[in-house]
């Protein structure tokens, strides 16, 4: 009993930590230490003979190195090589030629509402080149905004689409569909099958009804609102880039998800995996911008921009799944998982109450801090271990909570692409969060039910 008390005491605590906007690193990785020393102060042994240190107090630290290397050999190295890829890509410019070509056809339309689920899907697949929402968002509220507004379209309107631009798409080149793959499938090569024969089942038509969600949803608030169609744009805030290199360049963003897709639908037993591929990718824009520059020194000297986002990816997201992870280890060390299994495991209707609680554990974490990531990154490393135990299918689980935690920061006033699209838009955020309130929710409540539909047991 006192193991229980003493980890919902911890969890409590780092969820109200991140809810007060604490570094989510952080703190999970401290409840996961203390979690950690009150299992070997209880009498848990947190490693195993051959694995100890020889002194039970020292073995977290052990613990923590183990994890650093596991993550860093499977999809951790993955994920910083995709950052380093992005930031490169960003440098050069060709981000925003493949935004350019994209938005480019858009100025044809004449008809606001009719803009506005083309926009938002529009959105969702720039985010395949653009994966931040909120660094997205500005090169929209750059290039769309604009556009969005000489059709007459309302400033909330506008600010609502782009608000949601980054959700749910699927791609195989997330960090999070990485980690899905290689919990959940067991090895993070298995992405593109992890993408098209379980995400994409369930993301690609909640895109669609969301779209027409938008549509129906600005409609009805700006005849509610009665919102002008005048509003100043705070231009400082945006980033306009107009020296953009040749438009062929549009093509290197999405180059190693073509390559991805190509190689694992036209050679099965081809062993490349995604590492290889961004690589062979970076090196085709190298030569193409040498050639194109015929700097070599400057062209070398920017290479250390790749260098650079894996250094971000590192502090961005495999430090989070480090800490996430250190939360796990805690939990399992402690008993707290052998609790929950125990506890759930002849229950009726278990695979839809463990859905309901982690996809809804990620929605009140993310609401109320912005993203909803932390909770998936922490809790993705058990659902399998759970799921498993009580015959129930873990990606019933696991994708709900993962599309969850990617919807909810649409709808959280302190989620960094509301902040920003509101003080572009001049607005305020709880504004923005009243005119995405409705597609996020209803995309959020689609992805349970087909979730539940289509892989529930």
């Amino acid at each position: 009993m006192i193991e229980i008390i003493l980890s919902v005491v911890i969890l409590v605590g780092a969820g109200y930590l991140i809810a007060k906007n604490y570094d989510a690193k952080m703190v999970l990785f401290t409840a996961g230490l203390l979690l950690m020393f009150f299992a070997i102060g209880l009498g848990h042994p947190l490693l195993n003979e051959t694995m100890s240190s020889g002194i039970a107090w020292l073995d977290p630290f052990k613990k923590i190195t183990s994890i650093f290397t596991e993550q860093l050999k499977n999809a951790g190295l993955t994920i910083m090589v995709l950052f380093g890829f992005s930031s490169y890509m960003s440098h050069i410019g060709a981000n925003d030629v493949a935004v350019h070509l994209m938005t480019t056809p858009l100025r044809k339309i004449k008809s606001p509402y009719i803009l506005v689920p083309v926009i938002f899907l529009l959105g969702n697949l720039l985010s395949l080149v653009v994966p931040s929402a909120a660094g997205l968002a500005i090169l929209l509220m750059a290039t769309l905004y604009p556009v969005m507004r000489s059709t007459g379209m309302t400033a909330l309107t506008a600010g609502a689409v782009i608000a949601t631009t980054a959700t749910i798409m699927p791609t195989p080149l997330g960090a999070d569909n990485l980690t899905a793959a290689e919990k959940l499938l067991g090895n993070k090569n298995l992405v593109v099958d992890y993408v098209l024969n379980y995400h994409a089942k369930v993301s690609l038509p909640i895109l669609l009804l969301m779209a027409v969600l938008h549509y129906f949803w600005q409609k009805y608030m700006d005849k509610r609102q009665h919102v002008s169609a005048i509003t100043n744009v705070n231009d400082n805030q945006l980033k306009i880039r107009t020296d953009l290199p040749p438009r062929f360049y549009g093509i290197f963003p999405v180059l190693p998800l073509i390559l991805v897709l190509f190689f694992g639908l036209a050679f099965k037993g081809l062993k490349i995996g995604l590492i290889e591929i961004t690589f062979i990718c970076l090196i085709i824009a190298l030569i193409v911008d040498l050639l194109r520059t015929g700097n070599i020194k400057e062209t070398s000297k920017e290479l250390s921009i790749f260098f650079t986002g894996m250094g971000t990816g590192l502090a961005q997201v495999v430090s989070l799944i480090v800490a996430a992870s250190m939360l796990v280890e805690g939990l399992k060390s402690i008993g707290v998982i052998d609790e929950l299994i125990n506890a759930v495991k002849d229950v009726q209707g278990v695979g839809s109450i463990l859905m309901l609680i982690f996809s809804g554990g990620a929605a009140l974490i993310g609401f109320i801090s912005g993203s909803g990531l932390a909770v998936f990154y922490s809790f993705i490393n058990i659902i399998p271990e759970i799921t498993h135990s009580v015959n129930v299918n873990s990606i019933s689980v696991a994708l709900p909570m993962q599309l969850t935690s990617n919807l909810i920061r649409a709808v959280s006033p302190v989620a960094a692409v509301i902040i920003v699209v509101a003080s572009v838009t001049n607005s305020n955020p709880i504004d923005i969060v009243k005119r995405t309130s409705v597609p996020i929710i209803g995309g959020i409540i689609g992805c349970l039910l087909l979730s539940n539909f289509l892989f529930g047991s």
